[in-house]
């Protein structure tokens, strides 16, 4: 794996020639170094961007105790499996070291500190023309954006937020539960990221721990019998939504049980429905027994800060210690090709992987879906759906034989 230090070359302005132009790729994450690698195996030189000084840099920064929820068989990029040692579902280090075994498995072309902020069409219009840091203009004969679904924090607008005096921090921030032991800490936002989150600092030794909903999600075991819920997802996901709705209630009823007297009633709308939407189900890895048990007490949704405490949509007001905001992220590509038309009005690429949006061929997305099936194995579909496709349009310029 090259780095900043012996690859700088690659981040200097190509020649003119459009032969001679590489496919860009921007993001070192699993779904840019699986394009790479694609690229590569059909000849076609792909340079990878990365802002940060590693790959997987992401990954890097997620909460310790975070698992795949998908198996290691089916989160494997194209080109290389993953070692059985890592278990069944891979912990977040090991999937960093993975990636860093997968770049340099592959010899992939990457340079690191380097940031993409503009991406335009040549005044020629036969490529792509990057604006990075440091001044560097980039011409490739494509470019592919993979930058990741988690890419800015979001957090909402709540009024009097800056009047809060306890511990604020975006479940970004959140390492593990060392720093909340003893204390009571509001969790916001019950995704998986929130879910996990709010039962490790139960298991941490968090004196109390809330969790805050405002649309009460659906929950699957992780496995059940030994049936991972990926293998469900992949194969739901090209019958009619309305079966697979009705299945998962049916499902639900008979594996979980109902949590409306804790605060967490089973959602009215269906799971598929709901992942058509861009909400994925919670996979259960210990909220269920924590919220059964009263360790972790569901309470309304976040509404705005007041006087030092936290107001919540039924009206009522809660003092914790620290609120933890795992309320998602953004995209965050509006200044990378929002003036190209490709984005929809939620700021997601209107295409991903092999197709590319009208009035921007050679522009291509991914890693912005979050499939039932799961993200891994999508973005390893989709890294073989964009190297076909690329090397189909031609142009870019070829590796040595």
């Amino acid at each position: 794996m090259a780095d900043s230090s012996d690859s700088s070359t690659s981040a200097q302005p190509t020649a003119p020639n459009r032969a001679d132009r590489p496919v860009y790729v921007i993001g070192g994450g699993p779904g840019g170094l699986a394009v790479a690698y694609a690229l590569r195996a059909r000849g076609v030189r792909a340079v990878v961007l990365e802002r940060s000084g590693r790959v997987g840099d992401s990954w890097r920064r997620h909460y310790d105790r975070l698992r795949l929820h998908t198996t290691r068989r089916l989160s494997a990029l194209p080109g290389l499996p993953m070692p059985r040692r890592f278990g069944r579902w891979v912990a977040r280090d090991d999937v960093v070291r993975y990636l860093e075994k997968y770049a340099e498995h592959h010899r992939l072309e990457i340079v690191t500190g380097v940031e993409v902020s503009r991406v335009e069409r040549t005044p020629d219009g036969t490529g792509w023309l990057l604006h990075a840091t440091g001044g560097r203009e980039l011409t490739g004969a494509a470019v592919v954006v993979a930058t990741g679904f988690n890419h800015t924090p979001r957090i909402p607008d709540w009024p009097g937020r800056d009047t809060y005096t306890g511990e604020f921090l975006h479940a970004s921030e959140y390492r593990d539960a060392k720093p909340f032991a003893g204390r009571d800490v509001l969790v916001v936002g019950v995704g998986n990221t929130g879910a996990e989150i709010a039962v490790d600092l139960v298991e941490g030794g968090a004196s109390r721990v809330r969790l805050a909903v405002r649309t009460p999600p659906h929950i699957v075991r992780r496995s059940t019998a030994g049936w991972p819920a990926q293998y469900s997802g992949v194969l739901v996901r090209r019958l009619p939504v309305g079966l697979v709705d009705r299945l998962c209630r049916v499902q639900a009823r008979v594996a979980l049980p109902d949590l409306s007297d804790r605060g967490l009633p089973r959602p009215d709308s269906g799971l598929y429905s709901r992942v058509r939407e861009g909400a994925v189900p919670v996979q259960d890895v210990g909220l269920v027994d924590a919220v059964r048990k009263g360790a972790v007490e569901v309470v309304a949704a976040v509404e705005g800060f007041e006087e030092g405490e936290v107001v919540l949509a039924d009206g009522d007001r809660v003092g914790p210690d620290a609120v933890v905001a795992a309320t998602g992220y953004e995209r965050g590509l509006e200044g990378l090709v929002g003036g190209l038309g490709v984005l929809d009005d939620r700021g997601r690429p209107v295409v991903h992987g092999g197709r590319t949006p009208a009035g921007a061929p050679g522009l291509y997305f991914t890693g912005f879906t979050n499939p039932i099936s799961g993200n891994l194995r999508e973005l390893a579909l989709d890294a073989q759906r964009i190297a076909r496709a690329v090397a189909r349009t031609g142009g870019a310029s070829r590796l040595p034989a």
